[in-house]
């Protein structure tokens, strides 16, 4: 496998800016003032994305009490993210990025394994950036179940 850029606590998160489910553009600089959970995710509708947003969206008044907004992103057309926001009723932002700039930049695009086969796609990942757009925590290779438990752990906002 070929060495790919990793991000890691202290890097600048890479600023973007795309449309999320309605088209509307969203940017990273949009929260600066507040800390932001930025999710990278292979596809909509598939068994473990749904599962990893669900979590999400089930911890969000958690999160969002904490100050904490929460972003995912694939490469996904808008079209595709409505339709999964609607059939979940995912309440935060889903952005797209069929090009995968954003997902490169971060790290979470390139090669992978899968079922022991080296491929190229989305490599699930999670990062958290604080308000002045510093990552204070970057997850490469996450798994979709339990992900967020883990995470609330980490930030310290378990019960």
């Amino acid at each position: 496998m070929t060495e790919q850029t990793r991000l890691e606590p202290g890097d600048k998160a890479p600023d973007f800016t795309l449309p999320d489910s309605e088209g509307r553009n969203v940017s990273l600089s949009d929260f600066r003032g507040s800390p932001v959970v930025v999710y990278f995710y292979p596809r909509a509708s598939t068994p473990g994305c749904t599962k990893q947003a669900c979590d999400f969206r089930d911890n969000l008044a958690l999160l969002g009490d904490s100050g904490y907004q929460v972003l995912g992103i694939s490469p996904d057309k808008p079209e595709k993210l409505a339709a999964f926001a609607g059939e979940e009723g995912l309440t935060f932002p889903l952005l797209s990025d069929p090009d995968k700039t954003v997902l490169s930049a971060y790290g979470a695009f390139g090669e992978k394994k899968n079922y022991g086969k080296v491929v190229q796609g989305v490599i699930r990942s999670t990062f958290v950036i604080d308000g002045d757009g510093v990552i204070t925590t970057a997850q490469y290779n996450v798994r979709a179940t339990n992900h967020v438990a883990r995470l609330l752990k980490e930030l310290d906002l378990a019960s």
